[in-house]
Order: structure tokens, then C-alpha cells, then sequence
């Protein structure tokens, strides 16, 4: 398909993002709520784009995709080439596409957002790879020259999958470990299907084994492998195993039951919905439950709306702050709204309550903010006299996760600071305190988003194969 340019589409072609199937569905239903662009509809979004000299776009993206470039192919039609250019900088553009937060990034530092409405950057970027991929599209590595060295990579999450595919287009073997019995990470198991299905990290995995990837799965480094011995089996060694260790509340009562961790709830509802035996990870019914999720980061989004498909009696949302300061996607907040989650803003939890044995509410006060003197985030304050109790018969705490770095890293010599973090040497991106040894995502830069994960880990994978080519003589398999 061909499209001719219209340098003046944006004047009368509005922002349009791509449709979502019917509220009965969405609110039911354990799939994507966006359905697919059209040929058309992609040409004319992308059509849209102003092609800025500085493209504020590429350079809001942590992994600075070439926006405008592929924009522009998909305009004309040339998908293939599109999605040569979406993988150049980009290893999973097309889970990118779908849970980005491009609302805070690309799309926020779209020219047009003042006043026409931005570039449809991420749906556009889901229907290239998508479309792509089912006309058979495979990166070219006709090109790669096969290299001595082979790297293990602990951790099929996001880091470790995008370090696995720019080793392999540098002609390094690599094996990645992983104790999940699916790739992905908390991709696969943390985000819920109506964002991301399973079916998308299965047809990545099929793409990275074709391209020489081994995945070595349900083992778990420490047990099943002794770290050090890890460490012998490879050239060097790259772990991307994020943080799970939830950050907790003390609230009163907690003792008394009916707290639902986030993380476990998410993990648990998918392995039933698949079938997978994840015994760690019980599946966890809200049917006919009044719920409450405290948090209001992308976590707990996913709560909210997987309690509301488990058809939960009620579902709110307690947080502190306001509508304006969730950490959140704005558009997920919406969609949470829209499929009948209540908002408790300017909320903070109390006390947990509990009659007979059970929880029956969480006790509750409303806030205000006041601004910060030194210019920081507006903090929320507690207003006398506005307690409550709000009935409830699960709560589940979403506020986000701390470092949970392996006992092993120590026996490794691998240096962590206070906060559990691995601490990284300046002079190599990625590269730890152990020369061999290299670490990106989440357990370096603390909890973030999935596309910088996969910034990190990119770059962190160039200074391995930097690292590989300079020690050659002294390696083990060279």
C-alpha cells in the first residue's frame, strides 16, 4: 500500500487512538481492550507527524527511537522497513507500544500536543511490529559474524531479553535462565492480559530462539544452579532479576488477615488463567469481595481492574494524594474509571478492621496537600476530624517494590549499596563490581518503567561485547 504525503494532515485529521471493544467485554474479559489499527488508520496517524528537526519525541523515548523515521515508512506503506528501524533501537517494540506510558513520554513531547493532539505514536508502533511479524518479518543477521563466547543471562524479563538480542546481533551466544515456566518476567506474569497477552511474549520467544537464543526455564539460580558455578559455565554473566519485595504498611490490625499482596494477586491470576504450576503463587478469587487497593501507581491499576473482571462486589481505589499526582498512567486511570472502579483520593489507610475473625473495613483518613517548602512534591496532610471506615473484605497493598538482590551476589563479589541496589562502574555502563559480571533494570536503577529497563540493559550488553573483545586471551572459551 502506498500513501501520499499531506504536509497539512494534522489541520484536519485528528488525534484518533484505536477503539476499544465494549464495556460488557472489558469488564469480563481477560484480553487487550484496544483492537487493531487498519492499514489506513495507521497511514494516517503516522501521515500526522510534522517530521520535526528536533524531534522532541525521539528524545523523550529512554531508548530514542527513530519516531519520525518509521512514522514516515508506515505512512507509505513499508512495513517491513518500519519495523527494521522500530528493532534498531528497540528490542521488544511491540510490548512497548502497548504499555508504554507514551501519555508522560513520547507522545507528551509530541509538537502537536498543544492544541491539535499528539502523534498516535504507540499504537502505530504496536500495528508495525504486529503487522510485521505476521507477514513473516525476522531481523537480518545474514551479516553477524559468530563469536567464541558464550554469556548466561539470569532473568527473562525485559533487561534480560533485550540484552539477549543485541548480544545475539553481535554474534555472542547467549543463555538465559529464568525460574518462571514462561519468558517475559513480570511482562508475562505481573502485567495483566487486557494490557499485554501472553501470546505477545510467546511470539517474541519464538523470534529470539529462532535467532540462535536458548532459554533455559523453571531454574532457579542458587538451587537448581550454584551461582558460582553459573559464573564457570560462561564467558560472563548479566542478571536482570528485577525487585520484588514489596514496600509494606504497617498499619494497625494487618495481623488480623484479609491483606493481599499486589504482586502474588497478579502472578496468581495469570498462572490459573494458563494453567501454569506456580505453586508459590495460589490463585486468589475477589468474586462477590469488596475491595480496596491502596496505591495508585500502574500496580495498582492492575488490581483495580483484574478485581473488577473477577467480578468483585465493589472496587476502590485509596490514595493519598490527588488525581493530578498519581505516579500512574493517566490512561489507565481512565480506563479503571470507565470500567467502574471508585476513586478514594486524598485518602490515606489507618487501621485495618476486623469483626469475627474477618476484615470488615479499613479505617480511614481524608487529606490535603500542602506544598513542600523546599520546592519537592506536595505532601498530603491529614485533616482532624475526617476519619471513617470504609467497608471492605480484602485489601490488597500496591506500593510498588524495594531491591531484592540474591544472597548469592555477595559470594559473587558483587557489590550492592545500602538500599540493596547493585552498584555499577561508571567507566563500563553496566559492568559490576565483579569484572565478569554485569546487571541493568530494575535491580540497578530501582522500580521504572519496562522501556527503560530495556534501555539499560541494551547499552549494558554493548559493554559486555566491549568487555569480551578487550579480555579475549584470558576468557574461558576463547
Amino acid at each position: 500500500m502506498t500513501h501520499k504525503k499531506d504536509l497539512f494532515a494534522f489541520l484536519d485529521k485528528p488525534r484518533t487512538d484505536p477503539d476499544v471493544f465494549p464495556l460488557e467485554i472489558r469488564q469480563s474479559e481477560f484480553r487487550e481492550i484496544y483492537k487493531d489499527f487498519t492499514a489506513d488508520e495507521a497511514a494516517t496517524q503516522s501521515e500526522r507527524c510534522l517530521d520535526c528537526g528536533n524531534p522532541y519525541c525521539e528524545w523523550k523515548c529512554p531508548v530514542h527511537n527513530y519516531i519520525p523515521n518509521w512514522l514516515k515508512l508506515a505512512a507509505e506503506g513499508r512495513i517491513m522497513e518500519a519495523a527494521d528501524l522500530c528493532h534498531e533501537t528497540n528490542s521488544l517494540p511491540e510490548v512497548c507500544g502497548r504499555i508504554c506510558p507514551q501519555d508522560r513520554l513520547c507522545e507528551m513531547a509530541c509538537t502537536l500536543q498543544t492544541g491539535f493532539g499528539a502523534v498516535t505514536i504507540g499504537a502505530v508502533e504496536r500495528y508495525i511490529v504486529d503487522e510485521a511479524l505476521k507477514q513473516g518479518w525476522r531481523p537480518d543477521l545474514s551479516h553477524v559474524r559468530p563469536q567464541p563466547w558464550n554469556v548466561g543471562i539470569v532473568g527473562a524479563g525485559p533487561a534480560g531479553l533485550a540484552c539477549a538480542d543485541v548480544l545475539s546481533r553481535n554474534g555472542i551466544s547467549a543463555t538465559v535462565y529464568d525460574r518462571h515456566p514462561e519468558i517475559g518476567g513480570l511482562l508475562a506474569f505481573g502485567i495483566p492480559d487486557f494490557k499485554l497477552e501472553m501470546k505477545i511474549v510467546r511470539r517474541r520467544r519464538q523470534v529470539l530462539e529462532e535467532a540462535g537464543i536458548q532459554f533455559r526455564l523453571n531454574c532457579d539460580i542458587g538451587t537448581d544452579i550454584p551461582a558460582r558455578d553459573l559464573l564457570n559455565m560462561h564467558d560472563a554473566v548479566f542478571f536482570g532479576t528485577g525487585t520484588y519485595t514489596p514496600v509494606d504498611a504497617d498499619l494497625p490490625g494487618r495481623d488480623g488477615g484479609g491483606i493481599i499482596p499486589a504482586l502474588p494477586y497478579l502472578i496468581g491470576q495469570t498462572a490459573y488463567m494458563y494453567g501454569l504450576e506456580m505453586p508459590d503463587y495460589p490463585h486468589i478469587d475477589l468474586k462477590g469481595e469488596r475491595v480496596l487497593v491502596l496505591g495508585g501507581g500502574d500496580t495498582a491499576m492492575d488490581c483495580v481492574r483484574t478485581a473488577v473482571r473477577q467480578d468483585a462486589e465493589s472496587v476502590h481505589c485509596v490514595y493519598r494524594r490527588d488525581q493530578e499526582n498519581m505516579p500512574g498512567s493517566r490512561k489507565e486511570v481512565g480506563h479503571a474509571f470507565n470500567e467502574g472502579v471508585q476513586f478514594e483520593f486524598n485518602t490515606v489507610p489507618l487501621a485495618l478492621e476486623h469483626e469475627e475473625g474477618k476484615l470488615s473495613g479499613l479505617r480511614i483518613a481524608r487529606t490535603r496537600l500542602v506544598a513542600d517548602p523546599d520546592g519537592g512534591r506536595a505532601r498530603p496532610e491529614i485533616i482532624e476530624g475526617s476519619e471513617e471506615v470504609l467497608p471492605a473484605s480484602a485489601v490488597i497493598f500496591a506500593f510498588g517494590y524495594r531491591p531484592s538482590p540474591p544472597a548469592w551476589l555477595e559470594e559473587l563479589a558483587v557489590e550492592t549499596a545500602e538500599d540493596g541496589l547493585v552498584a555499577i562502574d561508571e567507566r563500563m555502563p553496566g559492568q559490576t563490581s565483579n569484572p565478569a559480571i554485569f546487571a541493568a533494570g530494575d535491580m540497578v536503577r530501582g522500580s521504572d518503567l519496562v522501556v527503560t529497563a530495556i534501555a539499560d540493559a541494551r547499552e549494558a550488553a554493548l559493554s559486555m561485547v566491549r568487555y569480551l573483545e578487550t579480555q579475549q586471551p584470558h576468557l574461558k572459551r576463547a
